[in-house]
C-alpha cells in the first residue's frame, strides 16, 4: 500500500458510516435546540428564495451526531418563511424546529416502520378550514363544519402522499389563518405548496429509520439570514 492510502481508506470508511469530514461540525451541532431527543431531519435551502435543498436525518450516538442519510429536497413554491409569520395559502415552507406527530399514506408503511401510521382511505382528509372546529387536523370522515373546498382529500395524491409525515408545524396550538397541513412526503412533479418533499426511496428509509422512542423532530431552515437553520 503506498504512502498515504491507509489515512485516506480511513477516511472513505468514516464518510461510509456517516461521520463528517475533519474538522467539520455536523449541523445538528451547529442548532440552537434539535428538540431533546437523539434523532434529527434537518430541511435546509440555501436562502428564502429557493425551492430546492437538502434533507438530511441524523442520530445521536455517544454524543456525536452522525448522518444516517440524505437526499435531495424540494420546498415551497414560493420558497421558506419564518414559521411564525407564514400565511396560509401562500405557498411557502414554514421554517422552524418541529416534532413529527404521526405517519401516513395511500401505501401501508414501509417495513421496520415504527411511527404511528395512518392508512389514508376513501374518507381520509386533512381540514384546512379555517373555520373548521378540526382545523390542521386529520379527519376521517371529513366533519360537517369542514369544507371540502378548502381541504386536501388525500386519497387524491397517490404519488405524493404514498408516505408522508406530519410536520407538527401550527399543530398543538392552530393559529387560524397561518397555515395547515404540512408534511415531508414523496416528491410530485416539482415544488410543493408548502411541505418538504424527498424521493420516495428516501421517504420509505426515513420511515424505517425513524424511532419515536428516540424523539425525532425536524429543523427547516436557510443556510443563513434571519432564517438560518442554526437559529432553530
Amino acid at each position: 500500500m503506498r504512502p498515504g492510502a491507509a489515512a485516506i481508506l480511513a477516511a472513505l470508511s468514516l464518510l461510509s458510516l456517516g461521520a463528517a469530514p475533519a474538522g467539520e461540525v455536523p449541523l445538528p451541532a451547529r442548532l440552537r435546540d434539535t428538540g431533546g431527543g437523539t434523532q434529527l431531519i434537518t430541511a435546509q435551502a440555501a436562502g428564502t428564495g429557493a425551492t430546492t435543498g437538502t434533507v438530511t436525518w441524523w442520530d445521536l450516538r455517544g454524543g456525536h451526531w452522525v448522518r444516517a442519510g440524505s437526499a435531495p429536497a424540494r420546498f415551497g413554491a414560493k420558497g421558506l418563511v419564518e414559521g411564525t409569520a407564514r400565511r396560509q395559502d401562500t405557498n411557502t415552507t414554514p421554517t422552524g424546529l418541529y416534532r413529527l406527530p404521526f405517519a401516513f399514506g395511500t401505501d401501508a408503511a414501509p417495513g421496520g416502520t415504527r411511527l404511528r401510521y395512518r392508512r389514508v382511505g376513501p374518507d381520509s382528509w386533512w381540514c384546512q378550514d379555517n373555520d373548521s372546529r378540526s382545523y390542521n387536523r386529520w379527519t376521517r370522515p371529513r366533519p360537517a363544519d369542514c369544507r371540502a373546498a378548502a381541504s386536501e382529500h388525500l386519497v387524491e395524491y397517490p404519488t405524493q402522499y404514498a408516505h408522508a409525515l406530519v410536520v407538527g408545524f401550527n399543530y398543538s396550538r392552530p393559529v387560524r389563518g397561518r397555515g395547515a397541513g404540512i408534511f415531508l412526503h414523496v416528491n410530485g412533479r416539482g415544488a410543493t405548496a408548502g411541505c418538504v418533499s424527498v424521493p420516495r426511496e428516501a421517504m420509505r428509509r426515513i420511515l424505517a429509520w425513524a424511532d419515536p422512542a428516540r424523539r425525532p423532530h425536524i429543523a427547516i431552515g436557510t443556510a443563513g439570514g434571519a432564517t438560518a437553520i442554526s437559529r432553530y
